[in-house]
């Protein structure tokens, strides 16, 4: 019988079984290897029990494991635990509550179809942090495949603990601008998840992009181009996925108001210099949709009519992201439009002579690199499969070059 079960946890001098952390993909390595049982601490249990075709028993101190060799019949595993799909975005906020901002409604509505990153550029107040708040209430629920991938590394980074179920929605990850490189990134004598590995499947924020050090922002270049991250020390090597939409929110300027209509701004063009010298042309280069969000005007911060809601929003997104799902069929490990090589883009993005003449004239004019050129097409399949159009028409593609073409406000 011990052949057959797997037996894991901390035991303390006095024989209590301790938690321990990781449990869900050594109980997914247990189910693979053909293991019949699974004994783990009882606050891991629940977390165990996610896992079919394994029995999971959970005891609280030792003397209760050793009753269970002597009569296994005297214990009943627990039932394997499935997520509520009634709880899904529940206590998501609503972009009801956002006045004006339709441009940026739109981009964020771009966003959530395709996966694509974005940025918010605009003075205090304007709605920046708001609008991206409320981002996941419009993102689809985790598929179950998905769940069980973003359950696993919250376990390993010990966040489920006490909770222990499954995870059913997505991530929405948002540290501070002190945080440092082996925070965001991952890192550790014994390599764990850092913040863009729990944003997986889910929305990484950075709110006030430009405070955070220019050296920890470069960690994200390779996470953002490939999907996942390596961390090596000198035990061991560990690669950690990190397929997460990056949403970040930016002032203009230190002061926050260069070219604001109503208050004067008291940087100079050095200090403006400065400010977005943090930011590298590789990593915006990265981000798809770089958005300007205006002051709100007198009549639109008065009004009491409420902008739309995000459950149809959520509709369209889910919407556009099934055209996608099944185009990309016989694509492994694609889920979304932002995750397209260039290889997919000439298979999917196919232009006419009307609307290559105007890209062309769009990277002549902008001075566009080859990855900002396909970002433009991978963001213009989002915006024709939010049309329902099978081709890329000269509108989508507009509307994608508009996203690139913010003013760095320097």
């Amino acid at each position: 019988m011990l052949g057959d079960f797997l037996f894991l946890g901390e035991v303390s001098l006095d024989g209590a079984l301790r938690s321990v952390t990781g449990v869900l993909p050594i109980a997914a390595a247990a189910q693979q290897m053909g293991l019949s049982g699974l004994v783990v601490p009882r606050a891991n249990a629940q977390e165990a029990s996610v896992v079919k075709g394994l029995s999971v028993y959970g005891f609280a101190h030792l003397s209760e494991v050793r009753d269970f060799l002597n009569d296994p019949d005297s214990v009943q595993p627990l039932s394997e635990h499935q997520p509520s799909s009634a709880k899904v975005a529940q206590h998501h906020l609503d972009l009801k509550d956002v006045k004006g901002q339709a441009h940026a409604r739109r981009a964020l509505e771009i966003a959530a179809a395709g996966g694509h990153n974005l940025v918010f550029v605009g003075p205090p107040g304007s709605g920046k942090t708001m609008l991206a708040r409320r981002l996941p209430g419009i993102l689809p629920p985790l598929a179950f495949e998905e769940s069980l991938e973003v359950t696993k590394i919250h376990s390993v980074a010990g966040l489920l603990r006490e909770q222990g179920a499954l995870l059913s929605q997505r991530p929405f990850r948002s540290p501070h601008h002190s945080a440092s490189g082996p925070a965001l990134v991952g890192g550790g004598s014994f390599p764990r998840p850092g913040e863009i590995s729990l944003a997986h499947r889910g929305v990484l924020f950075l709110d006030e992009l430009t405070e955070f050090k220019r050296e920890v922002l470069e960690f994200l270049r390779q996470p953002l181009e490939d999907g996942f991250v390596s961390i090596s020390r000198a035990r061991q090597s560990v690669t950690f996925p990190a397929q997460f939409t990056l949403v970040a929110s930016t002032n203009p300027c230190p002061c926050g108001y260069y070219a604001d209509p109503i208050q004067s701004c008291t940087c100079s063009p050095r200090q403006r210099e400065n400010y977005w010298a943090k930011l590298s042309g590789p990593l915006m280069d990265r981000i798809d949709l770089q958005v300007a969000v205006n002051r709100l005007k007198p009549e639109e911060m008065t009004q009491q009519l409420l902008g739309e809601a995000s459950a149809p929003i959520r509709d369209r997104v889910q919407a556009a992201r099934q055209l996608a799902i099944d185009r990309f069929q016989a694509e492994a490990q694609l889920h979304c439009n932002a995750q397209m090589n260039s290889q997919q883009l000439r298979r999917w993005c196919q232009l006419d002579d009307a609307t290559r003449q105007l890209l062309e004239t769009a990277i002549n004019r902008l001075g566009l690199s080859a990855r900002g050129t396909d970002r433009i097409l991978k963001v213009a399949r989002t915006i024709a499969d939010l049309a329902a159009a099978p081709q890329l028409e000269t509108a989508h593609v507009a509307e994608a070059i508009q996203y690139r073409t913010i003013d760095r406000l320097q």
